[in-house]
């Protein structure tokens, strides 16, 4: 959420800022609005509370006076103080829930570089990295390959869970392990602590870092149970530190994680074809940063340079995209996309996504350093490492050989047994 300060302070940047992603400034209004209702409900309490005290010293007084008739004068004076305060606690309590509400509508600020636009088709290409393969025959998508090389079984999930799950076989049940233990390696490497979260959290935590309005639409929750299974261990990882307070000699504090990542995708296209692309469970190694602010510009980089990494390891073509404003999410301050080629589409698909959070998550966990200018909220950032499903999909369809085998990429061949060439055998 932004800073209510900020909100008071520079309405008419704010206002701006909504603007650039095409949502209504009005609601800027609508915060300060409540904002000073409940600013005045406070005062107007806090003046009963001063009563309240003016009222107990004049009864303590008529009482060492020995003036009976006053003290029980004063005390029924004090009982409808009290009540008013607590009624005026009531309203206090009311306004600033109606204020926070409205506040956490309002998006984060976001970076003067980000390119204008009003939604994905407007995003913009940064870079294009890798050779894209040629092929002297038709090529196949995954599903084919795997179907009939017999590595997984789309049909069986269907019948045991539904649409969106799978059975991975043999080398492609390997290969999903090797890409997970590459990436952990890769990771050490880079000096990032790895953890293993939680499948589940607690709805205050996930709301700290999505859209709450997502939740019906992402996330899988627990009947009877205020815990809901993860769609990322981002998530996690960010609600790792609620409350804290750090030392700036602590920080960046820099975390990878694996996890299994479970959403709903309600409405998403394409979930209820067969493949490895687009699925309701996943495999993920992400990234995550606590940062002091001066340093998130900086660590946003070098997120992207490890991502980049893994894709040269596995010496896959991709292309890196800017998020225009209209297809920035509410909690991001810069968003950048890794995509991977997909020789049976002709075109580019989304593997990596790359976010600069600023304060927006940390300010509603209250996670904080205390800088020598006084305590600050710390910046988050993520980014994927690696989803495997969808890596595959890139290994799958990129490496795919004119008699139907794939080739292992050179650096996952010591995780796999030795195999260099997936239905050779």
């Amino acid at each position: 959420m932004l800073d209510i300060n900020l909100v008071r302070e520079q309405a008419e940047l704010v206002k701006k800022n909504e603007s650039k992603k095409n949502k209504d400034p009005k609601v800027v209004d609508e915060v300060i609005s409540l904002d000073k209702k409940w600013r005045a409900a406070l005062k107007e309490m806090e003046t009963l509370k001063h009563t309240r005290n003016v009222v107990s010293e004049e009864i303590n007084k008529a009482k060492k006076a020995k003036d009976e008739k006053a003290a029980q004068k004063k005390i029924a004076e004090m009982r409808t103080v009290a009540d008013n305060i607590k009624k005026q606690e009531e309203k206090v309590k009311t306004f600033l829930e109606k204020r926070d509400i409205v506040l956490l509508k309002l998006s984060n600020i976001i970076h003067p570089d980000v390119p204008p636009g009003k939604d994905d088709s407007e995003n913009v290409e940064l870079k294009k990295i890798g050779k894209i393969p040629k092929f002297d025959f038709p090529v196949k998508n995954h599903v084919e390959l795997l179907e009939e090389l017999n590595l997984v079984d789309f049909d069986a999930s269907a019948t045991t869970t539904g649409n969106g799950f799978y059975f991975l076989k043999g080398e492609l049940a390997l290969l999903n392990q090797a890409l997970i233990r590459f990436a952990v390696d890769f990771m050490c490497k880079q000096g990032y602590t790895y953890i293993e979260p939680p499948l589940m959290l607690r709805k205050d935590v996930l709301s700290a870092a999505i859209d709450t309005g997502e939740f019906g639409q992402t996330i899988y929750s627990i009947d009877g149970e205020d815990l809901s299974l993860i769609g990322t261990s981002e998530h996690a990882l960010l609600g790792m530190h609620a409350g804290k307070a750090f030392e700036m000699k602590e920080l960046p504090l820099k975390y990878f994680s694996y996890s299994m990542c479970f959403r709903k995708e309600v409405g998403a296209h394409g979930i209820n074809e067969k493949g490895l692309w687009r699925t309701h469970q996943f495999n993920k190694v992400e990234q995550f940063i606590f940062c002091h602010p001066d340093e998130s510009d900086k660590m946003f980089m070098e997120l992207l340079k490890n991502s980049e990494g893994i894709l040269k390891e596995l010496q896959l073509p991709y292309r890196v995209i800017e998020l225009c404003t209209g297809d920035l999410a509410a909690w991001k301050y810069r968003s950048y996309d890794v995509e991977v080629w997909r020789p049976t589409l002709d075109k580019y698909g989304e593997i990596m996504s790359l976010s600069n959070c600023t304060d927006y998550q940390a300010r509603k966990l209250g996670i904080k350093v205390n800088d020598k200018d006084g305590r600050k909220m710390v910046h988050t950032l993520n980014n994927t490492a690696l989803a495997t499903s969808r890596i595959m999909v890139a290994i799958l369809e990129n490496n795919q050989t004119k008699k139907g085998t794939v080739k292992v990429p050179k650096v996952l061949v010591p995780y796999m047994q030795g195999i260099t060439e997936m239905g050779k055998r």
